[in-house]
């Protein structure tokens, strides 16, 4: 018995040590490990942030070398520029045109200003305080024009800035260095806006002297790069103003002042940043303590390991594999009743839309007082076309259809007559039925149409998409030697469908009309309901196999 204790006390010796080194092999990886990912992290975080601020500054360069030095129309000079400015307009706040008038052209300035529909052409301080004319400094710094322009930044048009105490340094430094130079932090528009920096850049004009400053505003909580809430740090700006406070942005986007936070244990990160001839400092605090994290997990290895010790491994390996297999087979289970719910509702949800389609078109091409015969035809041809879309989703398992493809003769009425060009593109479901009727629609009315000179029409089908930042699709559809005397009038249906119901379905619009020597119907969609990708990944989703665990 004595001997049996000794046994059970090494064993229990010899696994309490084991248990103890895997613990301290745990806590040293999983630190070394939690540190890393949160310095990844933070230089990726970092890394995105120098992209935005550079992207900005190249913005500000660009429309500088871009700028032309105004003489009569300086109330107008961003006109060229109001589309590059537009496009960060994620954090963009207001541009504005600040030109360097000399004292005795300050009225002609004003006088243009006026002309341009300026609230208040007079010369005034930044807080809207008259000013006298004769102490105006010369050259004088003007704002002359302003983007966007609306209620709040009109009345702006005609401040003089000189005596503005944000905007005179960065002015001065920025005409001294003849390059961009952003300004601290301070609110902008009003005393309770938004806290955000002005990038502020030289205009240079004859004799390559300063002609104004290309000024842009941004908010500064896009600019930081705010994270979410699912990650593992929170970033602040150190206040260049006070170097003991951070500026911290909310999920809202509000800036608020912060004292800076010290902890020995869990120091925050620190990354400097480039933006407009200065640098920036980024503090990183993590949301969890790796140390902590580390511990509380060699706790549990080391928890585990005693309790290895303690049980039988035969018994535990028996409950513990058939207890895995019981949960896995359950699982897989669950997972295939889901899909096939899923699947099931996803298949009502179709055949109610392609009903409903059906009943409307029906219940349109079959209205009181239409012709029989030729209702049964276009009722016929309507439904061909439904059906045809359908037969290409369903060999396509619905994961959209080639828009070449919806052009095929038993879809559409004399498509030799039809000439396509441009993209192969994948529609998804939903478009494709929309645009099956619709190219049915215009065939079929394309056929019954003769010119003047008794030849069919010949018809041309273009379509493109734009590289904007949000792609656009651009239909056209023109019937050549076909005027509104010879061609066959739209139905009502046919009305309905070209103008609102296609249109709608796909988020566009759409016009049609004639010209000298055709008929032309335009449409006109963003690509992103044309091609759905959402549509198209739930229904990968669907058609995926499960894969048992």
């Amino acid at each position: 018995m004595v001997r049996l204790g000794l046994i059970l006390g090494l064993m229990a010796l010899i696994g309490a040590v084991i248990s103890g080194l895997a613990a301290m092999k745990v806590y040293d990886q999983e630190l070394s490990i939690a540190r890393i990912a949160l310095a990844r992290s933070v230089d990726t975080h970092a890394s995105l942030a120098q992209e935005r601020l550079s992207e900005r500054e190249l913005l500000s360069r660009v429309a500088v070398g871009l700028f032309r030095s105004p003489t009569v129309d300086m109330a107008h000079a961003l006109q060229p520029l109001r589309a590059s400015i537009y496009a960060f307009r994620t954090d963009f706040m207001v541009a504005s045109w600040i030109a360097r008038v000399p004292r005795d052209a300050l009225g002609r300035a004003l006088n243009e200003l006026k002309a341009a529909g300026a609230p208040n052409p007079v010369p005034r301080n930044m807080d809207d305080s008259p000013i006298n004319p004769a102490t105006v400094h010369d050259p004088a710094d003007v704002l002359m024009d302003v983007e966007p322009q609306n209620d709040e930044t009109r009345p702006f048009l005609g401040r003089l800035v000189d005596t503005y105490p944000v905007v005179v340094p960065i002015l001065a430094r920025a005409a001294e260095e003849g390059r961009p130079v952003s300004s601290d932090p301070f609110p902008l528009l009003r005393a309770d806006g938004p806290i955000g920096v002005v990038l502020a850049s030289p205009v240079k004009g004859e004799n390559n002297s300063v002609a104004g400053f290309l000024t842009i505003s941004y908010r500064l909580a896009p600019l930081m790069l705010a994270n979410d809430e699912l990650s593992l740090f929170s970033v602040a700006l150190r206040d260049p103003r006070n170097a003991s406070n951070n500026l911290s942005a909310d999920s809202a986007g509000n800036i608020t002042a912060v004292p800076l936070q010290l902890d020995a244990e869990n120091p925050p990160l620190v990354r400097v940043v480039s933006f407009g001839a200065r640098d920036w400092t980024l503090i990183y605090y993590a949301k969890t303590n790796p140390s902590t994290r580390a511990q509380e997990l060699a706790g549990i290895v080391m928890l585990i390991g005693v309790a290895l010790t303690v049980i039988l491994c035969g018994l535990f390996g028996y409950v513990s594999y058939n207890n895995i297999r019981l949960s896995r087979e359950i699982e897989t289970r669950i997972g295939f009743e889901r899909r096939l719910t899923a699947v099931i509702d996803e298949l009502n949800h179709r055949v109610k839309n392609i009903l409903a389609v059906i009943q409307s078109i029906v219940t349109r091409t079959m209205r009181h007082g239409a012709n029989i015969d030729v209702a049964r035809d276009l009722l016929i041809g309507r439904i061909h076309a439904m059906s045809h879309v359908v037969s290409l989703l369903s060999e396509s398992q619905w994961q959209g259809v080639r828009l070449k493809g919806l052009f095929e003769p038993r879809a559409i009425p004399h498509t030799d007559r039809i000439a396509l060009n441009g993209p192969d593109i994948v529609v998804s479901a939903r478009a494709a039925q929309s645009l099956s009727l619709l190219f049915f629609e215009l065939a079929s009315h394309a056929d019954e149409g003769l010119s003047l000179v008794g030849k069919h029409p010949h018809i041309a089908a273009t379509w493109n998409v734009t590289d904007d930042v949000e792609p656009m699709f651009y239909f056209r559809w023109e019937e050549f030697n076909t005027s509104e005397a010879t061609r066959r009038a739209d139905s009502e249906f046919g009305l309905v469908l070209l103008d609102r119901v296609a249109p709608e379905a796909l988020g566009g619009t759409s016009k049609r009309y004639f010209t000298d020597v055709s008929y032309v119907y335009e449409l006109v969609a963003p690509m992103a309901t044309v091609v759905d990708e959402n549509e198209m990944e739930r229904t990968q989703r669907l058609r995926a196999p499960v894969k048992k665990r």
